[in-house]
């Protein structure tokens, strides 16, 4: 599908959108405070920073002397992996940590200590999952792979009944296949797409790169620690790939509630070629909160569970999300928008699991509103 082919309908709810924009702009000069990163956003990044590369220090110093040493190590790293993307690499991709670009690019580049590339997360993430969120055909987190059916719109094979079961597993496979083989056809895509034109940098210059921090990522995470830690080669290996299954399972446990639930609309090619939304009204429509009170969990989380606010004000650091909330739902109450949020992570664990089980056992479970 053309990325140029979805039109929003601007005047839809444009009273909303406007009064939106203008209350959460009043907040930030009200309180004389910046949309960027504060205090707490610096400190947190410092901690996150630290939940995953102090492990790794503690390896090529010597100070990992056991299977179970080792186990502990990579295991905080799996988490702190799915940290650092979620509270700073998040924000500075979406240039919503910094008011300095240089600064955003740096930060960004952490995804990398991920096996990650800051430049398909931009295009994946920034261009085509939030400008068209549940849209099929463009949005690529709805299109994880033929094993799992996230759209209405896929086609349902006899295997998806049972997806609510084994999808949580193809979850911790998500960043092993950033560090392996997606990123490489990612780029080739995105090439076709024409949506590096605007990079102002080649694609053999984007792919050479690439190969370069793969390889520094592999040195550094893999072939420096079965060098290093006195266990056998393959127990490194298999912690290694534990690591990844855990950064990908918090991954995919945090993100997918968020727009994969049965509140949430769908919308086929043709649907989103005639679109009555508008922008802003489309992503309250494709998106859902949770756990709102859990102050805990949001800080660790990088206020993604706030992800209505997220969409709304992607280059609005996430430090500021709770407070935004209340605005959002307000506004959403006052023009009679719908404002989706379940209760507890729990509860939108749960919500998500039925939303996967009914779309691997009916054909069109749910059918894309129209507003």
């Amino acid at each position: 599908m053309d990325v140029g082919s979805v039109k929003y309908n601007r005047k839809d709810k444009a009273e909303f959108s406007k009064a939106l924009r203008k209350r959460v702009r009043g907040y930030f000069k009200e309180n004389n405070i910046s949309k960027n990163a504060n205090t707490e956003m610096v400190i947190k990044t410092i901690v996150m920073l630290s939940i995953y590369l102090v492990p790794l220090i503690a390896i090529y110093t010597g100070l990992i002397t056991s299977f179970w040493a080792a186990f502990v190590a990579f295991a905080l790293m799996g988490f702190g992996m799915a940290f650092v993307g979620m509270n700073v690499m998040h924000d500075a991709v979406h240039g919503a940590y910094s008011k300095n670009n240089t600064v955003n690019t740096i930060l960004g580049y952490t995804i990398s200590l991920c096996g990650g590339f800051p430049i398909n997360w931009h295009f994946q993430h920034n261009v085509l999952h939030h400008t068209y969120t549940n849209i099929e055909g463009l949005d690529e987190d709805i299109e994880p792979s033929p094993v799992l059916r996230f759209s209405p719109f896929k086609k349902l094979l006899s295997h998806h009944k049972l997806q609510h079961f084994f999808a949580w597993f193809f979850y911790g496979m998500m960043t092993l296949l950033w560090s392996t083989t997606k990123d490489f056809k990612s780029i080739k895509k995105y090439k076709d797409m024409g949506l590096l034109e605007g990079q102002k940098r080649s694609y053999g210059s984007l792919l050479f790169e690439l190969s370069i921090l793969k390889s520094l990522y592999y040195v550094l995470m893999l072939i420096l620690p079965i060098m290093i830690l006195p266990i056998p080669w393959y127990q490194t290996l298999l912690l290694y790939l534990m690591m990844h299954f855990f950064a990908g399972v918090t991954l995919g446990m945090v993100f997918q509630p968020a727009h994969v639930v049965p509140q949430t609309d769908f919308y086929s090619e043709e649907d989103a070629k005639a679109m009555k939304s508008n922008f802003e009204v489309a992503q309250m429509m494709t998106t859902a909160d949770f756990a709102p009170k859990s102050r805990i969990f949001s800080w660790f989380v990088g206020g993604l569970n706030y992800q209505v606010e997220h969409h709304l004000f992607p280059n609005i650091c996430h430090i500021h999300y709770k407070k935004l909330a209340k605005i959002v739902k307000e506004t959403a109450e006052e023009f009679e928008v719908p404002y989706y949020c379940n209760g507890s992570f729990v509860s939108a664990l749960k919500e998500h699991a039925s939303m996967l089980k009914a779309l691997g056992n009916t054909e069109n479970p749910v059918l894309a509103h129209q507003h």
